[in-house]
């Protein structure tokens, strides 16, 4: 799941600078460090030795990317279409119970069994 939700950093990567406030710089490099960091979680997550400290890492990663979840829902964006057409706030119906239940499953299966 990691590493295909991480090729919408690259292929919309226009449209997902427009989910970070503008208060934060280098938005473009932001979007793509991201999707690099999705990659090499995604695959850690395969090695049983780096699980554990991959699980923290992305239960950290995905609290932190939940602010400009919201953040884009207010806003409106379609980060595909590149636009502010976007579902606005019903969006986050399905994204926080979405968010919360991968945190939750890494934690079940990279954190807590260790």
């Amino acid at each position: 799941m990691l590493c295909f939700t991480a090729i919408g950093h690259f292929k919309f990567s226009k449209g997902m600078q427009l989910m970070i406030p503008k208060i934060f710089p280098y938005r473009k490099a932001l979007v793509l460090i991201t999707g690099m960091m999705e990659i090499v979680a995604g695959i850690a997550l395969l090695f049983p030795s780096l699980r554990y400290v991959t699980g923290i890492f992305l239960i950290v990663f995905f609290l932190l990317i939940l602010p400009a979840n919201i953040h884009a829902a207010i806003r409106k964006v379609d980060y595909q279409k590149n636009s502010f057409n976007g579902k606005g706030l019903g969006y986050l119906w399905f994204r926080v119970p979405f968010q919360i239940f991968l945190i939750l499953w890494v934690w079940y299966f990279s954190v807590w069994p260790f």
